[in-house]
């Protein structure tokens, strides 16, 4: 079992293709107007058709209308949506329904949060839309998008961590002892491996890709097993 890795904000059919090379799981395409990492509908769908099969492609949407997803799901074909705004859970279901795809909902954390306001924002949209596939837990900032800060990653409950998608300020340097704290599913990084907005920079690719392979290595043999047993006893 692997960490999955998530890269984002992603304009450039090179940097695509440096991303599949590296092994990303997942890549970002992000719709949100005001971001300088925005793509059209039409150059998203140019990058998705790149993607092999089993890579997964994300569209983030900030305070979309289900009529705009819709419009950009027609052209890029996105397999999955993230939601980064301040969409309810009634409204991020009534997207993803009219969409028919998952969603992920992005939850900036606030320095007053604790570990039970995250477990419940889980519960949350887990029981509001049976299209939710999970919290992507980012900084919170005044602006929507990515933070590129770091959060007090010890607000994370051991028991969520293994669930969620980690963002917020990683780059190489700090992966690997991210990974190694709180095995998390997945994570996510856009500004950290970066020359410019949306300009994706291949030597800090492959740095954090290496960070997060060499933090999955230092993983014992067994503990895997266990967080499985003990999260199937959970449900």
């Amino acid at each position: 079992m692997v960490t999955r890795i998530k890269i984002c904000g992603l304009t450039r059919k090179k940097d695509v293709q440096v991303a599949l090379q590296l092994g990303a799981h997942a890549l970002g395409f992000v719709f949100y107007p005001k971001s300088p990492r925005l793509v059209s509908a039409e150059q998203a769908r140019e990058l998705i058709a790149l993607l092999p099969p089993f890579v997964t492609s994300v569209g983030l949407f900030v305070n979309a209308t289900v009529e705009q997803v819709l419009a950009v799901l027609a052209v890029a074909p996105v397999n999955v949506l993230q939601f980064h705004g301040d969409e309810t859970p009634e409204q991020c279901h009534a997207i993803a329904q009219a969409a028919q795809r998952p969603f992920i909902r992005a939850l900036r954390v606030k320095d007053d949060m604790c570990a039970d306001d995250l477990l419940q924002c889980e519960t949350l949209y887990r029981v509001s839309s049976p299209w939710f596939s999970g919290l992507l837990l980012d900084s919170f900032v005044d602006s929507f998008g990515g933070s590129g800060k770091v959060f007090d990653w010890s607000v994370i409950p051991k028991e969520l961590a293994p669930r969620v998608v980690l963002s917020g300020g990683l780059t190489a340097h700090n992966v690997s002892g991210a990974v190694v704290q709180l095995r998390p599913w997945a994570v996510d990084i856009s500004s950290g491996v970066e020359l410019a907005k949306g300009i994706k920079d291949p030597a800090k690719m492959r740095a954090f890709v290496k960070a997060v392979q060499m933090a999955d290595t230092n993983l014992p043999e067994n503990e895997y097993a266990l967080q499985y047993e003990s999260q199937s006893k959970s449900v």
